[in-house]
């Protein structure tokens, strides 16, 4: 009944909103009429949000009010019934960036997930820092392959950064490799290849779930040190094999926020690891909030858009004050926060703007807005090391001006740059593009540099 009822509301006050006063671009940026944002909380009554008794670790804000604090625990992802993402580890912030906290063999499951051989497949809990610089944990896979390694120097390594567009914790790569496909298994997590092509051609694989333990999907600093941290922890728990070759990664879409992220993140955050990296691939890459807002927001996308809103303000509460009663109710409901990347599209169809969800008329214009736009954005940082970045021609939800903008800063900062677009829209590009994006890494991992597409 609750569910129906925010739903009904949602679509009159959609459908009720009209043109505000002020002009904005894109349409539909625009703030909505006062009365509207005022009227929705008048209609529906704020949601039951539990009251504890101690706030658990993970939704701790120092300094904010306890009703924000139970709020972000409200919003956060349910268990996925497995310990090993469940447990908040005690002690996690005596614990340093890398610390392995546990592990365990998932090497039956994974290879036939994968339809591979491996020498070995392993789980690792390890620590690292959220958004704020504050102790979280995150966990990866580290793949082994059955063979010796027979090229020059040291193993090398691959990065496998998948596009985990979600927010439940069943959701993440290492939770299908630990337990097999489910309903809610995305296909990229194994398709294109890229963990079976890197075991295949020698690589040691480490595929970290970048989201990180609160599932922060879209979040890049949580996500670069993620990654960053999923190495520093492999080379701990098997130098011989992760700790002395080069380091390359790929990323599509959601993967490709983290690829980005840790590219510009490395030298600041892990300079120990910053030094081994050869390579990024970046594909598909949403670079720039502000534009996605604009190409995503109250249309087929939207669903994807505001997942991606709640996966931000899981690590950055500061966004929280922002929801108003039907964004609490939609943000504390097991369906939605919870969604993974099939369902998420589905909640497209509704085509909200996200200015029907906020207490404020024009939340895009929003101090906080346009601080999270500009966090995000993390402009005039340079990569660490040569990057390949790809987008399709065809794209119409992440623009390809955005890669294009990302290719011409790297320059701009003497960063090795190289840009290609591909026949085709976002699903399709990111096979299409595929073999050039390997050819490109497995170029770098044999201790080729590549040239710069800079120009001048």
């Amino acid at each position: 009944m609750v569910r129906a009822m925010v739903v009904v509301s949602i679509t009159i006050a959609a459908a009720a909103s009209g043109v505000g006063n002020a002009v904005g671009e894109p349409v539909n940026l625009m703030p909505f009429p006062d009365r509207l944002h005022t009227g929705i909380d008048s209609m529906i009554p704020a949601p039951d949000i539990p009251r504890l008794d101690s706030i658990p670790a993970r939704s701790v804000v120092p300094g904010a009010s306890r009703e924000l604090q139970e709020l972000r625990e409200a919003i956060m992802p349910s268990p996925s019934g497995d310990p090993f993402f469940d447990v908040w580890p005690r002690g996690l912030e005596q614990r340093r960036p890398g610390d392995i906290l546990r592990s365990r063999d998932v090497a039956s499951v994974a290879s036939e997930v994968l339809e591979v051989q491996v020498g070995y497949a392993r789980q690792i809990k390890f620590a690292t820092r959220d958004a704020k610089d504050r102790p979280l944990f995150a966990t990866a896979t580290l793949f082994v392959p059955p063979t010796k390694w027979k090229g020059p120097g040291a193993r090398p390594v691959m990065v496998n950064n998948p596009p985990i567009v979600a927010l439940g914790t069943r959701c993440t790569t290492g939770y299908t490799l630990a337990h097999g496909k489910t309903d809610d298994t995305n296909n990229t997590d194994l398709r294109p290849p890229t963990t079976q092509d890197s075991l295949a051609k020698g690589y040691a694989v480490i595929v970290p779930d970048h989201t990180g333990a609160r599932m922060a999907y879209a979040e890049p600093y949580v996500a670069a040190h993620v990654v960053l941290d999923s190495i520093r922890a492999a080379e701990n728990f098997d130098p011989r094999n992760f700790a002395k070759g080069p380091v390359a990664m790929l990323g599509y879409s959601g993967g490709a926020i983290a690829t980005n992220a840790t590219a510009k993140l490395a030298s600041s955050y892990a300079p120990d690891v910053a030094d081994r990296f050869v390579g990024a691939a970046i594909g598909g890459v949403p670079a720039d909030y502000r534009a996605l807002a604009g190409a995503m927001n109250a249309n087929l996308a939207t669903g994807v858009f505001h997942s991606a809103i709640l996966g931000i303000a899981r690590e950055r509460p500061e966004l929280l004050p922002l929801a108003n009663n039907v964004a609490q109710w939609l943000a504390t409901i097991d369906f939605f926060k919870n969604l993974c990347t099939g369902k998420m599209g589905y909640m497209g169809f509704s085509f909200v703007p996200t200015q029907v969800l906020s207490n404020v008329p024009d939340p895009y214009q929003s101090p906080v807005a346009e601080e999270i736009f500009d966090i995000t954005s993390m402009k005039d940082m340079p990569a660490a090391m040569p990057v390949f970045i790809y987008h399709g021609a065809q794209e119409w939800w992440i623009p390809a001006s955005q890669a294009r903008a990302l290719h011409a800063e790297q320059c701009r900062l003497g960063v090795n740059s190289t840009y290609r677009e591909y026949p085709g829209e976002h699903m399709i590009t990111v096979f299409t593009a595929f073999e050039d994006a390997m050819g490109w890494i497995e170029q770098r991992l044999t201790g080729n540099v590549p040239q710069s597409g800079c120009g001048g």
